[in-house]
């Protein structure tokens, strides 16, 4: 389930798209098999990338597919990349868990094209400050969050390099009651049985996709999105 909507990016197959702290790859993945860009996922965890890299095999692409997907380790406060050198660039969920900002968005401007898209996404400020509110551990979590960011700020950190703001969106409303109930109930040894049930309906809604949840997605998010995204394009 990808937090940003690919339409936004504006690639073309074959695009060069770098997606910084990709995690598990959802993006970098879901770019390569059905927008058929070279994308490169970098991430800090090697973990994550053990796993990104074992999902590359797991999905069908098409015989004309003659793109890449790759992963590696890289830090966003110093990108191992040249200038200009991606056609779009991701950065979702990243920015609220670093402790200083300064380099990072110079950082993801100065590797992307003139013209190119920079998709940004945060957890949104009333959702998440509702988890920290509930659960004084919540942002002590090694690895966690560390900042919280309004709209207003967000739109302004990015504003501060040479792009033009054009769009953005909430994501993700069924995701909030998931992670309000694990603040509730968190630091338990073992997971509470409303915090399994929930999350067995994520992963339900992500395998199914139904019209109910799609509609209950579609009028929550205004309300409860927990993810703010943010779309900018690189000065010319």
């Amino acid at each position: 389930m990808q937090t940003v909507n690919f339409d936004k990016l504006h690639v073309n197959p074959g695009d060069l798209v770098l997606d910084i702290g990709c995690g598990e790859g959802r993006h970098s993945l879901g770019l390569y098999v059905d927008r058929e860009v070279n994308a490169i996922g970098i991430d800090l965890s090697t973990e994550d990338l053990k796993i990104a890299k074992s999902r590359i095999k797991d999905f069908t692409v098409t015989d004309t597919n003659k793109s890449s997907c790759a992963f590696g380790v890289g830090d966003i406060q110093s990108l191992p990349f040249k200038d200009n050198a991606y056609d779009a660039v991701i950065c979702s969920e990243v920015l609220e868990h670093l402790e200083s900002l300064d380099n990072a968005v110079s950082e993801i401007v100065r590797v992307l094209k003139p013209g190119g898209v920079l998709a940004v996404s945060v957890p949104r400020f009333i959702p998440e400050l509702i988890c920290w509110k509930l659960s004084s551990e919540y942002s002590k979590t090694p690895g966690g969050h560390v900042r919280i960011f309004r709209q207003k700020n967000l739109k302004q950190l990015i504003l501060k390099e040479s792009v033009s703001y054009t769009s953005f969106h909430w994501a993700h409303a069924l995701h909030s009651p998931y992670w309000w109930l694990k603040c509730v109930f968190w630091g338990r040894e073992k997971e509470h049985w409303l915090v399994i049930k929930y999350h067995q309906f994520l992963v339900w809604d992500l395998m199914q996709n139904p019209l109910l949840t799609r509609f209950l997605e579609t009028v929550l998010k205004p309300f409860i999105g927990k993810s703010l995204v943010m779309y900018f394009v690189k000065d010319q």
